[in-house]
């Protein structure tokens, strides 16, 4: 009875829906007081009890509670579809329904009013929803965010890597401002192919002009040079991501055409000055507002006129715990230029006593001498040669001019780099000197094309007879014993036999271009000599020529036979120096090579070489063709040579 009471009670208090308990067969199990836990506890039910309750209640209230379920489902499709979405599929697909489920406890469902479309549950829209197949769609922000992007890193750092240091090059003379031959064009070049790897570049020069793109920096300091105080400025440039520093005074002055000009006391001032204003320029010359500093700093030097910066950077600083991180390379462009004299000279140069041995060398002939190139090499932290052949020629004594044995002696911190070519200035495709007076860019898609144009351009320029058949051979350099200029001339009957075309421009020594002079005269209808140097000429004879004549006797790098490549203008060169390193032979029975070698310093070999070029142009053009391809095809930046160099400094660096 007590079971009852509380049964009729609480069916009063639920509802008239409350099932009886004894219908579920608990009553026997159930002890007085526990029946509220077990039936009417505040939870829905689950499984297969909730079926066997929808069963035993009433199914009129629970059909009627599908129905309206389902159409407030269909009500919320309605406005889905009104907002341009639709389920994933068709349009005839239905969302899943979930399976009917009763509340528990069963009561009578009291009105439901229409609930807003955000407060049914969904499935997640950017997984339930996506946009049509068939049209653009542009889903909103709020229904597919977007993701963070783990593609959009930092950026790359530099191509040194850990390796970026401050590097400060240190020259004569550099392109375009001033220029006497390669170590202009290395100058001009090498500072930003570094700077492209990520190095904060500086290139120390003389201000021998006016220069517009330098600028007057304020910054003037006072050194003591050959027993004088003299007062140096310092104008500066940003040029592709270079610091060109200009050093400013009155010996350089005027000098632009004259560079190494002057008596050997006037020499030495200009370069004692030099030297030590490059010294002094990452302390005082704010590149970029701020100066370079001397940590994490290396010097080139190039050639004996700058050979006494490794010398002074060691005994006027190093020795005094100045610049301790910092360090020097000397590069070498040419060893038969050592900056000789009397011994004597080493007191006005402010060398302390105890490096004055650095100095001294005993010659054969001239007897005991002041050599500053000897004193730079020892000084110098590392020693670069322009070549890989060059590297090997000054350890011998025919190509060592004296100092063989030194460079033998510090031969483990010697290495050859080839220089590179400036395509900015040196590329058939875009030269500027090609786009008039009948000439025409070209690549190696229209190589046939092009070099004809130019050829037939050349030839109506100069006078001579347009044949595009003719074998046309040209010269540009220095008129002078080392560029054998007179195995040329030796050879010139020859060629002129042969029915060839020759060009030759440059100018030198007085009895070299008396020759030049004659063969024109002598042959008007096949030969063509221009004394002096022309800019715009030697890019279209490059252009305009078949082959291109290099017979020097040494060599240290060359850069005309890396022009001549790139332009589809097969070399003739004799192996030695860098031209060995970059011409490699024609071999017709595996068809490879980039040009012609010979291997002696002699008018025959020479001859022999360009006999067999000649008889590959007119016999087996194709085979020619393929030469000029893989000339054109080669990298011959100066990207690779900075990396080289790159490894060069990093093994300065850690040098004590």
């Amino acid at each position: 009875m007590r079971l009852n009471a509380q049964s009729s009670r609480t069916a009063s208090s639920k509802g008239a829906g409350t099932p009886d308990p004894s219908s579920f067969g608990l009553a026997p199990r159930l002890a007085a007081g526990s029946w509220r836990r077990h039936v009417f506890r505040e939870r829905p039910a689950r499984g297969h009890l909730q079926v066997h309750l929808a069963a035993q209640g009433s199914r009129e209230e629970l059909l009627k509670q599908i129905e309206e379920r389902k159409r407030l489902h269909a009500k919320l499709m309605e406005k889905v579809r009104e907002r341009g979405l639709r389920p994933t599929g068709t349009e005839q697909q239905s969302p899943p329904v979930a399976a009917p489920r009763a509340p528990a406890p069963i009561r009578v469902p009291e009105p439901v009013p229409e609930p807003e479309p955000v407060a049914v549950a969904q499935p997640p829209v950017q997984q339930y929803y996506e946009p049509p197949q068939h049209e653009q769609y542009e889903a909103p922000q709020s229904f597919w965010p977007e993701e963070p992007s783990h593609q959009e890193s930092e950026p790359a750092g530099p191509l040194a890597g850990p390796n970026v240091m401050n590097v400060v090059l240190v020259g004569a003379e550099c392109a375009p401002w001033s220029k006497t031959g390669g170590l202009g064009d290395v100058m001009g070049a090498l500072p930003k192919a570094l700077a492209r790897r990520g190095h904060r570049t500086m290139a120390v020069v003389p201000r021998y002009s006016n220069y517009e793109e330098g600028w007057e920096t304020g910054v003037r300091i006072r050194l003591r040079v050959m027993g004088s105080d003299t007062e140096i400025g310092y104008f500066h440039g940003y040029i592709d991501g270079v610091d060109y520093v200009f050093v400013d005074h009155a010996c350089f002055h005027g000098r632009q055409d004259d560079i190494y000009g002057g008596d050997r006391q006037q020499i030495l001032f200009r370069c004692a000055l030099l030297c030590k204003a490059a010294l002094e320029a990452p302390w005082h010359v704010p590149c970029g507002g701020a100066p370079y500093g001397d940590e994490n700093l290396v010097f080139i030097a190039n050639d004996w006129h700058t050979a006494l910066l490794p010398v002074y950077l060691q005994a006027h600083y190093r020795d005094y715990d100045k610049m301790t991180y910092a360090r020097s390379v000397l590069v070498i462009h040419n060893m038969a230029h050592q900056g000789r004299g009397p011994l004597a000279e080493v007191e006005g140069l402010e060398i302390p006593p105890h490096y004055t041995h650095l100095f001294q060398l005993y010659d054969p002939i001239g007897g005991e001498h002041m050599n500053i190139f000897k004193a730079g090499l020892i000084a110098a932290h590392r020693i670069v040669a322009v070549s890989h052949g060059y590297a090997w020629e000054c350890q011998t004594q025919e190509g060592g001019w004296g100092l063989d044995g030194v460079l033998r002696e510090h031969s483990w911190k010697l290495r050859g780099i080839v220089n590179g070519m400036d395509y900015s200035e040196w590329s058939p495709g875009a030269d500027p000197h090609l786009r008039s007076d009948g000439y025409a860019n070209y690549g190696t898609d229209d190589l046939v094309a092009g070099k004809a144009r130019c050829k037939e351009a050349l030839q109506r320029e100069l006078g001579l007879p347009v044949n595009p058949d003719v074998p046309m051979l040209g010269f540009i350099g220095r008129l002078d014993y080392q560029k054998g200029v007179d195995m040329i001339r030796d050879n010139f009957d020859w060629l002129m036999h042969e029915g060839a075309q020759l060009v030759l421009l440059g100018s030198g020594r007085e009895d070299l271009e008396n020759s030049l002079r004659e063969m024109e005269a002598s042959r008007h209808q096949q030969c063509r000599g221009w004394v002096g140097f022309n800019v715009r000429l030697a890019h279209r004879i490059t252009a305009g020529c078949d082959m291109l004549l290099m017979p020097s006797r040494f060599e240290p790098c060359g850069l005309n036979q890396l022009y001549a490549m790139a332009y589809g203008t097969v070399p003739i060169v004799h192996a030695v120096g860098g031209l060995r390193d970059t011409v490699q032979p024609y071999n017709p029975y595996e068809n490879t090579g980039t040009g012609w070698r010979f291997d002696w310093a002699d008018s025959g070999a020479f001859r022999d070489a360009m006999g067999n070029a000649i008889y590959t142009y007119r016999e087996f053009r194709d085979s020619f063709r393929g030469v000029q391809l893989r000339g054109m095809r080669q990298d011959l930046s100066w990207d690779h040579a900075a990396e080289l160099y790159e490894q060069v400094l990093v093994d300065a660096k850690y040098q004590w």
